[in-house]
């Protein structure tokens, strides 16, 4: 077997041909967390069939977990017991190939190895955490991973490669092959393709070229894109496993991996958004008075520009902040976030997508969003590699309807 750095070719499950591909695959449950009523109408879309949804909690629902899980899990042994999933790859990955609005992106899914990652601060392993990870946020997560059957992932893991020679390449061999799937993917998701990559010489192609890029990578080949919290959630599950096994089982056992969607940094159709921020019940003026002030004490101070526009139901007003050396303004804005929000106890926050949906939002009741602008995506593997992860929601991959919809699973228990 051909050596991958960081993953392994495995079993992948799939819809069986009788489970109708566009109600089985949803979003990332991590998106649209403060509109319920998206989540209503993929409700509506999926009715009676089955579908992914019933193996994932929308994040909007987590403060409902503990009447979720049992019939998530439920769900997951029913799938496999009644043939509603297949295994289809055996011993492979899967070539994808997603049309969007921001062109067509490709990604290659994989288990990658969780002893190759680790999101403590100042650690440099092979996977690398892009953001802050929130350890508060990871229990809820754990409790619904452990026990379950399979995982179906919204992990998406970025390779620095601008020369495009590991998916890419892969993709123009297996392009005009027969496609495991082909189907539109609901609420304005675009289009999903996908191929089982299970032949030894495209496996060993795929190695090889892997293996190049870590060379050139100086032992920092992937970045985790999107889902840092769930590839925590899967560090954190194996953690616990990990310690109650032989040595022999730690090797081969599937918690161990976790599937992911690696991606290539550089594709046109990947495009960085910033996330932006709406704090419900909190006033405008106050909290901008309040910034100003936490600027002051730290040598900085508010002035004319766009890196950050605050807005309400009765206006908005875009700032720059001078002094700043440089710094990424949400860096600054972050701390200070989460300062305002300790001393304001009935203030809550969200982290959206998309800056429409932060306008609809303020529209219709007392909060104020905060706007803010993306970063230089070619800058992201330099920066983690100097200065270590960035502040957590500092980017985002796509919109929100662009990020990864839930197709493929595979075994964990």
């Amino acid at each position: 077997m051909p050596v991958f750095p960081g993953l392994v070719p495995s079993d992948i499950y799939l819809p069986a041909a009788h489970v109708d591909p566009f109600k089985w695959a949803v979003v990332a449950c991590d998106q649209f967390t403060s509109q319920p009523e998206y989540w209503e109408k993929v409700e509506k879309e999926v009715g009676d069939a089955p579908s992914t949804l019933r193996m994932i909690l929308p994040e909007i629902y987590l403060n409902q977990a503990a009447a979720n899980i049992p019939g998530i899990h439920s769900a997951m042994r029913r799938y496999l017991k009644t043939g509603v999933m297949e295994k289809k790859v055996t011993g492979g990955f899967v070539l994808t190939e997603r049309t969007t609005d921001s062109g067509v992106r490709l990604g290659l899914i994989a288990a990658v190895d969780l002893n190759a990652y680790d999101y403590a601060p100042g650690a440099k392993p092979l996977i690398r955490a892009t953001e802050g990870t929130i350890v508060e946020r990871i229990p809820v997560r754990v409790r619904i991973r452990e026990g379950a059957l399979i995982e179906s992932p919204h992990v998406m893991i970025l390779i620095d490669d601008e020369g495009k020679t590991v998916i890419e390449r892969a993709y123009a061999r297996v392009k005009d092959k027969q496609p495991l799937y082909d189907t539109p993917l609901m609420m304005n998701g675009g289009h999903l393709r996908g191929w089982a990559i299970e032949d030894t010489d495209e496996l060993n192609e795929i190695a090889l070229a892997l293996q190049a890029l870590n060379v050139k990578s100086g032992g920092f080949l992937y970045a985790v894109g999107d889902g840092n919290h769930s590839l925590a959630t899967a560090k954190a599950c194996w953690t616990r496993l990990h310690a109650k096994l032989s040595a022999e089982e730690q090797e081969t056992h599937p918690a161990r991996y976790a599937l992911s969607e690696i991606v290539n940094l550089h594709s046109d159709a990947l495009v960085f958004e910033p996330i932006h921020r709406v704090l419900f019940g909190a006033d405008m003026e106050n909290m901008i008075a309040g910034f100003g002030a936490y600027l002051s004490k730290r040598g900085m101070a508010l002035c004319e520009g766009g890196d950050i526009c605050f807005l309400s139901a009765g206006g908005e007003k875009s700032v720059s902040i001078s002094g700043s050396d440089g710094v990424l303004p949400v860096a600054i804005l972050q701390p200070f976030l989460d300062e305002y929000l300790k001393a304001q106890k009935d203030i809550e926050i969200d982290y959206i997508h998309g800056e429409d949906a932060v306008r609809s939002i303020c529209r219709e009741g007392s909060s104020t969003g905060i706007l803010l602008k993306s970063i230089d995506k070619k800058s992201l593997f330099p920066s983690i590699a100097s200065e270590g992860v960035l502040p957590r929601k500092t980017f985002s991959m796509g919109e929100a309807w662009e990020k990864r919809y839930y197709m493929e699973c595979r075994r964990i228990l």
